[in-house]
C-alpha cells in the first residue's frame, strides 16, 4: 500500500468516535484539539472520557454502536476491542463513503494516523505505512528532542509577518524573496536565543522601520 499524504481539516465537522475506552477516549481529544464536532458511542466509557462531557464540540452516547451512527459524519474511528465490530465500523463506512480508521487494523482503514509531534503551527508526521507503529513512536521521540518550541515562536513571528505584508499589498509571490532573506540571515537561531533587539535589526532591514519583534508576536 503506498499512502497519500494529507493534513485534513476537520473543523466543524461531525466525526464519530466509536469506543470510549483509553485509545477511543485519545482520539476524541485529538479531534476536539482540531476543531471537529465529536461524537463518542460507547458501552464502556473512561473516567477520562466522562470528565469531558459537557466540553464543547462532544457528545457522549453510552450506549453500543449503530450503523446510523454514521449519518452526516465527516469520518469515523473505530476504538474498540472487538474485531467483528470493527469489522462492520469499516462496512458501513465504506457504504456510505465516509472515510474510516480502525486503531490497529490498517487493512479494515481508509485512512491511517500518523505519529505526530505538534510545536504550535510546525507539524511532524512520521509514518510506517502501519508496518511498524512502534518504529513510528521510536522516531516521534527522538525528532521530539531535535525540534522544540522554539519552532512554535518562529512560525508565530513568521505568520504576523505574512499577514502584516498581505495587508498591504495582495502580491504574495513577492514575499518568497523576503522570507527567504529572512531564513538566509539567521532569524530563527535569533528566536531561538530570544535576541529582540538583533531580530528587530533585521527584520527593519529586510522589511522596514515598522516592523518589530515584539508587536509582531502580539498579533501573530
Amino acid at each position: 500500500m503506498t499512502y497519500y499524504p494529507v493534513n485534513l481539516d476537520v473543523e466543524d465537522r461531525k466525526c464519530l468516535v466509536v469506543g470510549g475506552g483509553s485509545v477511543g477516549t485519545r482520539k476524541a481529544g485529538t479531534l476536539l484539539g482540531c476543531g471537529a464536532l465529536v461524537t463518542v458511542v460507547g458501552s464502556t466509557l473512561s473516567k477520562k472520557l466522562l470528565a469531558l462531557s459537557g466540553a464543547k464540540g462532544l457528545t457522549i452516547e453510552s450506549r453500543p454502536y449503530r450503523s446510523s451512527d454514521l449519518e452526516g459524519m465527516f469520518l469515523v474511528i473505530g476504538a474498540t476491542d472487538d474485531r467483528n465490530l470493527n469489522g462492520r465500523i469499516s462496512r458501513d463506512a465504506g457504504h456510505r463513503g465516509i472515510l474510516c480508521n480502525i486503531v490497529d487494523q490498517p487493512d479494515s482503514c481508509s485512512f491511517i494516523l500518523p505519529a505526530v509531534i505538534r510545536r504550535g503551527d510546525l507539524i511532524i508526521s512520521i509514518s510506517t505505512s502501519g508496518r511498524s507503529p512502534a518504529m513510528a513512536k521510536k522516531l516521534r521521540q527522538e525528532l521530539e528532542n531535535q525540534f522544540g518550541e522554539e519552532y512554535a515562536e518562529f512560525l508565530k513571528l513568521m505568520g504576523a509577518v505574512r499577514h502584516q505584508l498581505l495587508s498591504r499589498t495582495k502580491a504574495s509571490e513577492s514575499h518568497k524573496v523576503l522570507f527567504e532573506e529572512l531564513i538566509r540571515n539567521g532569524l530563527f537561531d535569533l528566536v531561538r536565543e530570544n535576541r529582540e533587539e538583533e531580530i528587530d535589526r533585521l527584520l527593519q532591514r529586510v522589511l522596514g522601520d515598522e516592523y518589530r519583534y515584539a508587536d509582531l508576536m502580539k498579533t501573530g
